[in-house]
């Protein structure tokens, strides 16, 4: 087949594409991506339809970010074995960019549960709900320890995932119910991180799937006391014996100022008596 012959202009290469002639301007004059032929009179640039194949990799690669010095690169040693290289260090580019965008859709789904909850909630209510069995990460925790070591901790253990910022995931923290049954209401010995994707990971928490109860109170230690002894009175008037451990979670923490307006929800898996 013969090879097609007819330039184009510098705009009309442009069109083509979808960008605009100075974009091909700057090309040109770094060395990344020459006209077909230049007037020598004019100085006027035009292109072929031949070209199209490489610009179009010059675009793709520019959109994924990669170095116009890699790119420039890469165009003078063309070759499979480069390509496939290149190619493969994309998609892991890709991924990874895709892996955010999902943890961020997932901490915004979250906030926006929250904030929907707090619109209607009620601090006097306590509610029955169920929930799908969740895997979750965990970090060991004392009561004693401060808010900042374990802000430190949560950052340290989120990192690990390739998330870029601490609120991209979930996070609370878990008193065992043993304790709770003991009047141990602030024995906190988890933090508990919700990772916005599906880890394959062993050893990781289980929150197992069935009925909860939920109830809510403002973050102090006297409310938190009465707040459990209301939920386990209400267990146990319906025949219902929390197990496990009970999840704790900040509702309001990117509306407030000060720690002790945060108001806190309580998510206890219960079961029936004669499930024992």
């Amino acid at each position: 087949m013969e090879k097609p012959n007819k330039l184009l202009t510098i705009g009309q290469f442009a069109a083509l594409h979808g960008i605009n002639k100075k974009t091909l301007m700057w090309y040109d004059e770094i060395d990344l991506f020459h006209p077909a032929k230049t007037d020598p009179e004019n100085g006027y640039r035009y292109y072929s339809y031949a070209q199209s194949s490489v610009l179009e990799t010059i675009l793709l690669l520019r959109e994924l970010d990669v170095p116009t010095e890699e790119i420039r690169s890469f165009l003078r040693g063309r070759s499979p074995a480069t390509l496939r290289l290149l190619l493969r260090e994309q998609i892991g580019h890709v991924d990874r960019e895709l892996a955010h965008l999902r943890a961020v859709r997932g901490a915004l789904s979250q906030q926006l549960q929250n904030i929907e909850t707090l619109l209607t909630m009620d601090l006097s209510e306590i509610r029955m709900l169920e929930k799908k069995e969740r895997r979750v990460v965990t970090v060991d925790i004392t009561p004693e320890m401060t808010f900042d070591r374990q802000v430190e901790l949560i950052t340290a253990e989120t990192a690990k995932y390739g998330l870029r910022r601490l609120h991209d995931a979930s996070y609370g923290t878990m008193i065992s119910v043993e304790r709770l049954m003991h009047g141990d209401f602030a024995a906190y010995s988890k933090l508990f991180i919700e990772i916005p994707f599906r880890v394959r990971r062993a050893g990781l928490h289980v929150q197992p799937a069935g009925c909860y109860l939920r109830a809510f109170y403002q973050d102090t230690a006297s409310n938190g006391a009465r707040c459990y002894r209301r939920l386990l009175s209400f267990a146990a008037s319906r025949g219902l014996v929390p197990f496990g451990f009970s999840y704790e979670r900040i509702l309001n923490e990117t509306v407030i100022e000060r720690t002790e307006d945060a108001l806190v929800q309580i998510d206890v898996p219960v079961r029936p008596t004669e499930a024992l």
